[in-house]
């Protein structure tokens, strides 16, 4: 798996981080969630703060709000898609359930890569929520780890 990062904010993760739980994640995600091999798929990973979230989120979603995470599917074969992490609103996130900022954006990038995975919390029956869940267990993010 190829991983590009860019971070537009302070308190972003390294990207040798990022790389290792996207590829962990990657080992655990059923193959048919994925387009192309997964040793051959690229995901890009972009760290913003709630500003450019919002403004993202107002354009694709109609939510003029920041939210955590965004994930974008890509056009073509091999190319699974971007995933968008607002730092700062994670860094609440993680403050309200007293956990370290790095475990709930490790979180988000899992949640992220499920969706471009194929997978949809909004409009399944609760596949993907059960999957992040024992993914989250598996990984060693689950609350309270």
């Amino acid at each position: 798996m190829r991983v590009e990062v860019a971070s537009k904010v302070p308190g972003s993760p390294r990207p040798s981080r990022v790389r290792a739980v996207l590829a962990r994640a990657a080992r655990f995600v059923p193959e048919s969630g994925t387009r192309g091999s997964k040793s051959e798929i690229e995901v890009s990973v972009l760290f913003c703060g709630d500003r450019r979230m919002r403004s993202l989120n107002r354009r694709y979603r109609r939510k003029n709000r920041p939210t955590d995470v965004l994930a974008f599917p890509g056009a073509s074969e091999g190319f699974l898609g971007d995933i968008v992490i607002s730092v700062p609103y994670a860094s609440r996130q993680a403050k309200l359930r007293k956990q370290p900022a790095s475990r709930e954006i490790d979180r988000l990038l899992l949640h992220g890569f499920l969706h471009l995975s194929g997978y949809d919390h909004e409009t399944d029956q609760g596949e993907m929520d059960e999957l992040e869940a024992k993914l989250r267990r598996r990984l060693g993010l689950e609350e309270g780890a």
